[in-house]
């Protein structure tokens, strides 16, 4: 069994990390270099950087706040917002990033995955989807979880994987900030029926969550935010958890 992957994320507005539930009541939660660069020390393995908001407002990622991050890491990270040309994927490699993640331009725009994937290799691109369960379907949403589309979570990742997705990244709108563990049965139907890895996201509180996501959700990697930004459960303290739980960490 690989080792599970601890994932802290950075959702970016304005420059500032903030923090939401349910993609709504957003506040500010503090500086994106620090906390990243605090992350790092604590031992998580990866972060995620998103702009929550580039898609909706048509903004870029700023590549120089990229490029201040790469600076003050020593871990992978990956970058995600408004990213939705192969030369916004080069300018962002180009800054430091390890990974791009392509979410609402990637569902309007499908052949962006094989361009970046073909440019860059899959293990560039990480295929971000925002799902609602909602009338006995998973129905995926663009824009920062606020248009609903004709998408269903799987068939969307499936075809994410087939054009070249190195990974996918799957937050569920449903449990998304409100810390009552992680949408572990959907997880665990997208483990199987993919080869790529699962990155979850959405609803971490405990640190019971995370064991019950890399148990019964089969997840490859755990994403989670305000637990880590409020220190509620600190990196370090997590791992050894899992660790005493059996469960494979770095």
């Amino acid at each position: 069994m690989l080792a599970k992957r601890i994932i802290p994320c950075l959702d970016i507005r304005n420059g500032k990390t903030v923090k939401g539930i349910n993609f709504e009541n957003v506040v500010d939660v503090g500086d994106p270099v620090e906390l990243g660069a605090k992350y790092a020390r604590d031992g998580a393995d990866e972060l995620v950087y998103l702009d929550i908001t580039a898609t909706h407002e048509g903004r870029k990622l700023f590549a120089s706040l990229v490029r201040n991050i790469s600076e003050h890491l020593n871990i992978p990270f990956t970058v995600g917002g408004g990213i939705d040309r192969l030369q916004d994927a080069d300018l962002l490699l180009s800054a430091g990033a390890d990974k791009v993640s392509v979410n609402s331009s990637a569902v309007r725009d499908p052949g962006l995955i094989d361009r970046i994937a073909g440019g860059f290799g899959k293990q560039f691109v990480v295929v971000a989807i925002d799902a609602q369960w909602k009338d006995d379907r998973w129905t995926v949403f663009v824009n920062g979880g606020r248009i609903a589309t004709h998408k269903e979570l799987f068939s969307w990742a499936k075809e994410a994987q087939e054009r070249g997705a190195g990974e996918i990244l799957f937050t569920s709108m449903n449990h998304d900030g409100t810390k009552n563990g992680y949408a572990c049965e959907a997880l665990s139907k997208l483990s199987t029926m993919l080869s790529i890895p699962v990155i979850a996201s959405g609803g971490a509180g405990a640190m019971e969550h995370f064991v019950e996501v890399f148990e019964k959700g089969n997840a490859d990697a755990a994403l989670a935010a305000s637990i880590f930004h409020y220190n509620e459960i600190p990196v370090p303290e997590l791992k050894a958890y899992l660790k005493k739980n059996h469960i494979i960490v770095r």
